[in-house]
């Protein structure tokens, strides 16, 4: 194929200035519970992993802060912190005596949690593609990401492997837009039917651009367009398109 790096360029240039363009979007004021249990556990974190150090007793007011998962952060009327889970705080009442809305993300879950990973299939250059990829966030808009993807053709199959880092423009909203940059290595394997046929490894790097967004508390839904510039050894390199859709679980 023929080289198209002024258009690979041009879409980096885009994707840099919209990294630079974006920031976080501030925090919800608390909302009031009073505790309806004999009592409220409180964690040092947002797992079970971490040791119970506080309780709050039935009839005390506390405050939800944050969420991260199905972990609320709250404080009591004394200043005392720590992490209640969601099902505790679902039995407690407001002072107005309804039950507190706790259903779906809220939007300090979408900025809090640090890993996640994902599972997708798509097209890469009209082969099928079934890739796996790790993330972890830095900060609430920043993802840092690596991916393996196999490809399934008609003539050669083979191995992508990358490493990028994405920015998430408005990580509090339910579904946002994100672009990202990042490089690795493509690894072809023609099939044996293919006559003096031999396998490739190349360096390559992408741009790319997608939406995501949250299905469940723990659960995202995310499509990706991405556009891979093939380094080889020959005179020309190669520009490869491809999309994926796939399954995204945070934690």
């Amino acid at each position: 194929m023929k080289t198209r790096r002024p258009r690979l360029a041009r879409l980096a240039t885009h994707l840099l200035l919209g990294l630079l363009a974006a920031a976080p979007a501030g925090a919800a004021s608390a909302v009031q519970t009073v505790v309806q249990d004999p009592y409220l556990e409180l964690r040092t974190g947002p797992g079970r992993g971490f040791p119970v150090t506080q309780v709050v007793d039935r009839g005390a007011a506390v405050s939800l802060l944050r969420r991260r998962t199905d972990w609320i952060k709250v404080r009591g009327a004394d200043g005392t912190e720590g992490w209640a889970h969601r099902t505790q705080l679902e039995r407690t009442l407001t002072p107005e005596g309804e039950a507190p809305a706790l259903a779906g993300p809220a939007p300090e879950a979408r900025t809090e949690h640090r890993w996640e990973t994902t599972l997708a299939t798509g097209d890469f250059d009209g082969a099928s593609v079934v890739s796996g990829s790790v993330g972890y966030l830095p900060a609430p808009n920043l993802l840092l990401r690596a991916d393996v993807s196999h490809l399934l053709g008609n003539y050669s199959n083979g191995w992508l492997g990358t490493v990028g880092i994405a920015h998430v423009f408005m990580p509090q909203w339910r579904v946002s837009p994100f672009v990202g940059l990042g490089g690795g290595v493509l690894r072809i394997e023609p099939k044996a039917t293919l006559v003096q046929a031999e396998d490739r490894t190349d360096t390559t790097a992408y741009a790319g651009i997608g939406l995501r967004g949250y299905l469940t508390n723990r659960f995202l839904l995310q499509a990706e367009y991405r556009q891979y510039v093939v380094f080889t050894s020959r005179d020309d390199n190669e520009e490869i398109d491809a999309w994926t859709l796939g399954f995204a679980y945070f934690f």
